[in-house]
């Protein structure tokens, strides 16, 4: 967001609130910004439903509402996010394939009750519907926690249960680091396009790892910057609901590889989504997303 704020040299100040509390936090949030005067307010909602109240209460006064990342239902507010749904099929459906449509799955899910959580899931159970002879053995909610997912996957090892294959959302390196650690033979792990699993997916696969990773690009905020933008300037997009298509990133195909490779960067943060842009919104360059500069800084 920062960067996209400063590269587009149409942003003259950038508020960031950054908060771990529910939704009413938000809309107390988002009251203030409302007091302050802004002309566009991006936000990661905490909940599809609850803040429609005070989103409406902004575009009301001319606010553009964007929210990335996760669902909204006010009908005034415009929602770019990663087709989560998509993330969830699309992933299942590898790792069923890779099984040859039978054996004994793991789910690590993320938080409960979070939008994007929820899409994944049904979207997993989708591709569930289409291989009768795959079983879901475990199904956890990590919180998207490392810690606590770390413990789950040591404890289903540990557990003398059959596992064939791991799909997470987005707790991927960490499942590989328990198979090492318990000097088990790796099976197929879906995850994101982390860079520490991105980088696990290449210099694993001679040791028998097989996995994808699913596009989830965090810099979605960035293409909400430059969504709202956009609509300030009159340039409505024609549907209030815009869906970012994750792609699948295997080290089993060449073409799955050539994206792996040249997106991992061995100086990045393990957690540091690879994927940088949002085509065709997103126009800073990798530099100018990991200074984190924001206008005027």
């Amino acid at each position: 967001m920062k960067a996209q704020a400063r590269v587009s040299g149409e942003v003259s100040k950038l508020v960031i609130v950054n908060k771990t509390e529910d939704a009413s936090q938000q809309v107390a949030d988002i009251r203030n910004l409302i007091s302050a005067g802004v002309n566009a307010i991006v936000l990661n909602p905490a909940d599809p439903n609850a803040l429609n109240g005070v989103i409406k209460q902004a575009t009301d006064k001319g606010i553009v509402v964007v929210a990335v990342d996760q669902n909204v239902t006010a009908p005034t507010a415009y929602v770019l996010s990663n087709d989560q749904y998509q993330y969830g099929y699309l992933g299942a459906k590898w790792l069923f394939q890779k099984l040859n449509g039978t054996g004994n799955v793991v789910e690590m899910r993320g938080a409960a009750g979070a939008a994007a959580d929820t899409d994944r899931h049904n979207g997993f159970e989708a591709a569930l519907k289409e291989f009768p002879g795959i079983k879901v053995v475990a199904s956890t909610f990590t919180g998207w926690q490392e810690a606590t997912a770390a413990q789950q996957i040591q404890n289903l090892l540990s557990s003398g249960l059959k596992i064939d294959g791991v799909w997470t959302s987005g707790i991927d390196s960490t499942v590989v680091d328990a198979y090492k650690t318990a000097k088990k033979p790796f099976v197929p792990i879906v995850g994101a396009d982390n860079n520490a699993f991105v980088g696990d997916l290449i210099s694993l696969k001679a040791d028998g790892l097989v996995g994808a990773a699913v596009t989830n690009p965090p810099p979605v905020g960035g293409a909400g910057i430059a969504l709202a933008l956009q609509i300030l300037k009159g340039q409505k997009p024609a549907d209030r609901v815009i869906k970012i298509q994750p792609e699948v990133w295997d080290n089993t195909t060449a073409d799955g590889m050539a994206k792996l490779q040249a997106a991992y960067d061995p100086k990045l943060d393990p957690f540091y989504g690879v994927n940088f842009q949002v085509p065709p919104y997103t126009t800073y360059t990798k530099a100018d997303l990991l200074a984190c500069k924001g206008p005027g800084e």
